[in-house]
């Protein structure tokens, strides 16, 4: 019988674990792992059926080894930090268990984000029999699922890809972010980036905005081009893409708060010293702000995620199509007590576990979620609280 262990306990992790336990035809025994037991022990009280929690350290190797060779799972799903993903992948290796995770590998010392370094774990996990699914939260995840829909039933021969996120909730704080606050401040921080023609073009952070019109009536947010890494892997397995694009909306409260701290050096990712001790001002940030989780009861509003796909249809004729998800905050924390920022993640986190435990989707090395068919995941998305809409019309045209 499938058996899956979950290693990450934070606002993500809780939301895969609710949703594994909503599936016991799926994921007939749990195992949930992370660096701090009791904070695991807090969430196993909140499920509504038994699961086994443990403690461990992503970053040790053995040790992680020796915790899949106990509970002997199926699948890992990797909702840790993403600094841990090496870590995680080697032990899956060594132990010889599946891989999954939500967010590529980024060094700790660097906010770069690439897939060089997993990809670069292709041949093992071929040889050892394996597969390793990359990205599967919903951007990355989600969005390129969207794409090769799009691609599969409307537009085949796919030029421009906008995927564009949005989150139209507030909590009400003064400044606070939806998840990791150091992932995403690294995040938001670094250049932008944008795939076209075949090579990247470079922009500062932030630089270039548009208003976005959301669908259904949920209002007019600015948007920003940044870098994020379905932009790559999509670049690779959309033959003939000419340009590929993302864009997220920030207040104007966030960003003045951002500019700031920025100013201030309070987003620096390398050690200063304090007192005599190294301290990485990032990571003391983190320490200030508001724990995701308990942004929660807190936020309202809804998001809307979705990926705007031109090209030409199977007739040759030019064609654009809009598919998109609409979430609602409060909905989610009434379900599995999380704010739709983290929803978002763990659901398909859950669904991507569900595709390779049930063999719709499965192969031998290391893949990225664009590589599969994605009529199962899209039915997945419905049946499991992220429905989606589909609009064969522009929504947004390039500034």
């Amino acid at each position: 019988m499938p058996k899956v262990l979950i290693i990450g306990a934070g606002g993500v992790g809780a939301v895969v674990a609710h949703k594994c336990a909503q599936a016991p035809e799926v994921f007939t025994d749990i195992v949930i792992a992370s660096r701090t037991k009791s904070r695991v022990d807090a969430l196993a009280s909140q499920l509504p059926r038994k699961v086994t929690a443990a403690q461990v350290d992503a970053d040790n190797v053995p040790q992680t080894v020796a915790l899949l060779k106990k509970h002997r799972p199926d699948l890992v799903i990797n909702v840790a930090l993403p600094y841990q993903d090496l870590h995680i992948m080697d032990a899956c290796l060594e132990a010889g268990v599946n891989y999954m995770d939500t967010a590529n590998y980024e060094p700790l010392d660097t906010a770069k984000f690439e897939y060089k370094w997993q990809w670069a774990y292709q041949e093992k996990f071929e040889k050892a029999g394996l597969m390793a699914l990359l990205g599967s939260g919903f951007d990355p995840g989600v969005t390129s699922v969207f794409c090769t829909y799009i691609q599969k039933h409307f537009v085949p021969a796919i030029d421009e890809i906008d995927i564009i996120d949005c989150n139209a909730g507030s909590h009400g704080q003064p400044f606070a972010t939806n998840f990791n606050p150091e992932i995403n401040i690294r995040e938001v921080t670094a250049k932008g980036r944008y795939w076209q023609a075949g090579k990247w073009i470079e922009t500062a952070p932030l630089s270039v905005k548009s208003p976005f019109a959301m669908p259904d009536g949920l209002g007019t947010l600015n948007i920003y081009l940044m870098y994020h890494e379905e932009l790559e892997s999509l670049g690779r397995h959309i033959k003939g893409l000419k340009r590929a694009r993302f864009w997220m909306s920030f207040s104007d409260n966030y960003l003045k708060h951002l500019e700031v701290l920025g100013n201030v050096g309070m987003t620096r990712i390398d050690p200063v010293r304090f007192n005599g001790t190294d301290i990485v001002p990032l990571q003391f940030l983190k320490a200030l702000l508001p724990d995701p989780a308990s942004l929660g009861p807190l936020t309202k509003g809804k998001t809307c995620i979705g990926c705007q796909v031109k090209g030409r249809d199977a007739e040759g004729k030019d064609k654009t199509v809009f598919v998109y998800n609409v979430c609602d905050h409060e909905a989610c924390y009434k379900e599995v007590k999380s704010q739709a920022i983290s929803y978002t993640t763990g659901v398909p986190a859950m669904i991507g576990a569900k595709m390779i435990l049930t063999g719709k989707w499965a192969g031998k090395g290391v893949f990225n979620m664009e590589q599969f068919d994605p009529d199962p995941f899209m039915d997945a998305l419905n049946t499991h609280g992220l429905p989606w809409n589909v609009l064969e019309k522009s929504v947004f045209e390039k500034p």
